[in-house]
């Protein structure tokens, strides 16, 4: 592939990693003279937050020392037009194994979730869970209000009531008393995450299938395409259940060296809690039936706190 193929400023990047090599090849796949690949990708300017979210959370994960994720490489996200790019080592990934997903599940409660926070929860800018743009920030409340509250932004609280009405049961989606400080703030979160002792920890905050892998040349684990923030460890865990793919091995290992914050005999019911989240997302971004699936977890988690 011509040389011309890659756009300019993405090739000045390229330039100062490789100073001397040529670069070849076609989005998102960059070869060099030195024979190394780099994943590469381009944004438009309105992306640019989306990009330094990711970015930072690469680098914030990094700083796990040995933890194993595509490198960032590079300190720019956004050229002198205003177009952010990004570019990492390049992988061939397959799907975890029930080795890799022992392995993945060991480093993860050993060295990310060890990883704690001098600021309280939140992250330094903003990240992004799929398209939804998460109001990060650091606090000291704990950051299942960060999640809830991104929800009601730039007529998203609209949307779900909306979407929600479409569910097959035809009642109406009880997001009042969701994001309303009513039902789920006052009863259901205090009584579930308001008596944990938790330290927050780094969270990958999009811990699914679809971004997790075997290296095909070390054979290792690799996370990629996070949406960081620091908060209670097992929120990691939600997605990652709701969708399947992801070994068994993985969350018996975790387990084996990070145990379940007490009372452990309500941890399946704040997987709930940190899954509906996720649901709720999943309601703004695609429609179909992750309302209905939300409306379920909200109705059982109301019923054990009425």
């Amino acid at each position: 592939m011509a040389r011309s193929a890659i756009p300019p400023h993405l090739l000045k990047q390229l330039e100062r990693i490789e100073p001397g090599a040529h670069f070849s090849g076609k989005l998102p796949q960059v070869f060099s003279s030195s024979g190394k690949s780099y994943y590469a990708k381009c944004g438009s300017p309105r992306e640019i937050e989306q990009y330094v979210g990711e970015a930072e959370s690469l680098k914030a994960m990094g700083s796990c020392r040995s933890w194993s994720s595509p490198f960032f490489n590079g300190e720019e996200t956004e050229s002198s037009e205003g177009s952010p790019f990004f570019v990492s080592e390049y992988r061939e990934i397959t799907p975890l194994t029930e080795r890799t997903g022992a392995i993945l599940g060991r480093r993860l409660a050993t060295e990310m979730h060890r990883y704690t926070s001098s600021k309280g929860y939140g992250f330094d800018v903003p990240t992004f869970c799929g398209a939804t743009r998460l109001r990060n920030g650091c606090v000291s409340t704990h950051s299942y209000g960060i999640l809830l509250s991104t929800l009601t932004e730039r007529r998203k609280y609209s949307e779900l009531c909306r979407k929600g009405q479409d569910v097959r049961t035809r009642r109406v989606f009880p997001l009042t008393l969701f994001v309303g400080a009513q039902a789920y703030y006052c009863r259901v979160i205090p009584a579930l995450l308001g008596p944990l002792q938790i330290k927050p920890v780094l969270l990958h905050g999009d811990l699914w299938s679809g971004n997790t892998g075997t290296d095909a040349t070390t054979g290792e684990p690799v996370i990629f395409d996070p949406s960081s923030l620091y908060g209670h460890n097992e929120a990691d865990l939600a997605i990652g259940r709701m969708f399947g793919g992801i070994p068994s091995s993985f969350f018996e290992t975790y387990h084996q060296h990070m145990p379940k914050t007490e009372p452990a005999e309500q941890y399946d019911l704040r997987g709930d809690l940190y899954e509906l989240f996720h649901y709720l997302n999943h309601t703004v971004l695609f429609g179909g039936g992750y309302a209905d699936s939300a409306l379920r977890k909200m109705e059982k988690l109301l019923r054990v706190y009425s």
